[in-house]
């Protein structure tokens, strides 16, 4: 812990039956609330903490995202995402949270390069998809794909040696793509679209999705920006469930490969990376504008729930929801999609969300995941590819959390305790005693 993060506060605990008091020190981070060091709570008074979901718990330093849920903010590496959506591209910011500072032109130039001379798989992983079946869950597919590449490039699997971990990384966040849009193409029959080195990520991205080897396709500009800005808004996002799980496998000692593979499996749980799809299910749902009413209503009264409203975090407007509302309809009049049903669902449910005290008492505004299943929908992407592509977002800021556990010497394996209500002990019997 630096020494600057520290202050001359504490916090004293008694133990009421034995009278033994030991002081806990508090710590302060560049932002954010203070922070109880309990760090010698077992071991000067005997207790642990008990802390559901880790709600007010802070497992690690970090120094790559900032969130106040409050306020509705959301910072990597001290630039608001607003900014970085808006200015930069999803190189920059991959650069950025890998290694703290914007590029120069030089280091953009040669970073840019680095990740798409990287781009292409070993071409024995093409045989390998042929052991899933067709209509195998696309995420199942990645959980399996990623976790195989420790086998595929163990050169960069020794994580003791930073430039290892520095070409595992840039492996990891070039070949993302490439792996997800193989693994559509496998599901749907069609050949295999090797990546181009004359398109930039997010264009590459689209390329390897939609062309096919028979006719030239071209990428559509406005929808290469707006699956650019889609991976900007879910690079990172703090100690979510997915980077915790990431952290967690780190911790092991485990590869680069094998952990990011457990961040995909964490991420597949519908209430982190499945929201945007379980949002465009529950407007199916609802059928048309006009049912909104009745559907709500339900919702007040606990009978359905809603889905891409409110958020563990935020308890103000998503930042990125307003950005990704306004890529919405960019991408819908690009092309040229006139009244969709789903979006004017949408635009009806969000000024609901906003003006009705039931959804203002609870702070449930509209999250960045009520906007982009409509993008990706509308861009043709199937919706069991959504939380794919959130995955693609997420690998570099994976990445960067994972590089700097494993760099930091405070680091220990990660060891939760519990609170134990199970059986007391007991005598073992014998099988012929039991009844």
């Amino acid at each position: 812990m630096p020494a600057d993060s520290k202050t001359n506060e504490s916090v004293s605990m008694i133990d009421n039956t034995t009278g033994k008091k030991v002081d806990f020190p508090l710590l302060t981070g560049t932002e954010g609330p203070k922070v109880i060091d309990i760090r010698t709570l077992y071991s000067g008074l005997g207790f642990f903490t008990y802390d559901p979901g880790y709600t007010s718990t802070g497992s690690t330093e970090s120094k790559i995202t900032y969130i106040d849920g409050d306020a509705g903010i959301l910072r990597h590496r001290g630039y608001s995402i607003e900014e970085l959506a808006e200015k930069s591209d999803y190189m920059e910011t991959c650069y950025l949270l890998l290694h703290g500072e914007l590029p120069t032109s030089a280091q953009k130039e040669d970073f840019e390069n680095t990740i798409t001379r990287h781009t292409m798989v070993h071409d024995q992983m093409n045989n390998f998809f042929r052991g899933f079946r067709r209509d195998a869950h696309p995420m199942a597919v990645m959980c399996g794909v990623v976790g195989a590449m420790a086998a595929f490039y163990h050169d960069s699997t020794d994580i003791t040696d930073p430039h290892q971990r520095l070409v595992a990384s840039h492996r990891l966040i070039a070949k993302m793509p490439t792996i997800a849009a193989m693994t559509y193409k496998y599901s749907i029959g069609q050949p295999f679209m090797y990546p181009r080195n004359d398109l930039d990520y997010a264009e590459n991205f689209l390329y390897m999705m939609f062309a096919v080897p028979c006719e030239a396709y071209k990428v559509n500009p406005v929808l290469s920006k707006a699956m650019d800005r889609i991976f900007i808004l879910h690079a990172d996002h703090e100690q979510n469930a997915s980077t915790s799980t990431v952290r967690l496998a780190g911790s092991t000692g485990a590869n680069p490969f094998a952990c990011i593979a457990a961040g995909i499996a964490s991420l597949w749980g519908p209430a982190h990376g499945g929201a945007n799809e379980a949002v465009l299910a529950m407007l199916g749902k609802i059928g048309t504008k006009e049912n909104i009413p009745a559907f709500i209503q339900k919702v007040k009264d606990k009978e359905e729930m809603l889905m891409g409203f409110g958020h563990r975090v935020y308890k103000n407007y998503d930042p990125r929801a307003k950005i990704m509302a306004r890529t919405c309809h960019e991408v819908l009049s690009e092309l040229n999609i006139k009244n969709e049903p789903l979006l004017d669902m949408a635009i009806e449910m969000e000024q609901i969300a906003l003006n009705d005290k039931y959804f203002v008492d609870r702070k449930l505004y509209p999250n960045v995941d009520f906007y982009s299943g409509i993008i990706l929908k509308a861009m043709g992407i199937p919706v069991s590819m959504f939380t794919v592509l959130f995955a693609v977002a997420r690998t570099v800021g994976w990445i960067a959390q994972w590089s700097e556990l494993i760099a930091d010497p405070a680091q220990k394996i990660g060891r939760p305790r519990q609170l134990y209500t199970g059986a007391a002990p007991r005598n073992y019997a014998p099988l012929h005693l039991r009844k």
